[in-house]
């Protein structure tokens, strides 16, 4: 399976569009959001790091973040006072 991966960002605009394609079916996401727009960049990170080392590579390296078992669960709810 062959695929592109495209991502466009207009600064002017401050627009990030996300396209990725196989030929038959198109997806685009598009966002104005720069919350949105970090995220965008964690996922391509990933994506490179995927590509150049292999699929076996452990993804918490490039997140920054541990994996879901080591972490402590959060105690309390609401905001601080």
């Amino acid at each position: 399976m062959q695929t592109r991966y495209v991502v466009k960002y207009r600064h002017c605009d401050g627009k990030l569009v996300l396209k990725v394609t196989d030929n038959k079916e198109c997806l685009k996401f598009k966002t104005d959001q720069a919350q949105e727009a970090k995220k965008m960049e964690k996922l391509n990170n990933i994506f490179f790091t995927l590509m150049a080392r292999g699929p076996d590579v452990d993804v918490s390296e490039v997140t920054g973040k541990e994996p879901m078992e080591t972490q402590p669960a959060k105690k309390g709810r609401g905001r601080k006072q």
